[in-house]
């Protein structure tokens, strides 16, 4: 079985213009890092033209399906029928964009099978993760 799972999903910029242009973007877990999930937009869709990659905990997604969740740099919540909002925070702005939470279900119900709620902490390779800190630490 594989440890990672991607998944392409059409995300709608919020943006002061009354239409919403659709970007591209790609969800991504890997059981190496169970608690994480990361959400990468590619070049063309953002306005520094590289590659841009947020990563946040898995758990916030989860909760923001169903009600506002997070406070930091990440936040998400459920709009209307069939949307979520995610919010991304960074110093030079705000991106706010809307992914069908059809999308997002799916998505969390193959990383559920993957690793389940809860069980996170049994996929952790902390020997491992140590020694990466040393390795970069020499």
């Amino acid at each position: 079985m594989s440890t990672v799972i991607e998944q392409p999903v059409e995300a709608r910029l919020v943006a002061a213009a009354p239409r919403m242009p659709s970007i591209p973007a790609t969800l991504h877990y890997d059981r190496r890092d169970p608690f994480a999930i990361r959400m990468t937009f590619p070049a063309p869709a953002t306005l520094e033209g590289v590659e841009v990659c947020w990563t946040f905990a898995r758990e916030l997604l989860v909760c923001g399906m169903d009600d506002q969740a997070g406070y930091g740099d990440v936040r998400v919540r459920p709009y209307g029928y069939d949307r979520t909002v995610l919010e991304f925070h960074a110093p030079e702005g705000t991106a706010v964009v809307h992914v069908r939470s059809g999308e997002l279900r799916g998505f969390l119900e193959r990383t559920t099978e993957l690793v389940p709620l809860g069980l996170e902490h049994l996929h952790v390779d902390l020997d491992r993760d140590l020694a990466e800190l040393m390795r970069d630490a020499c």
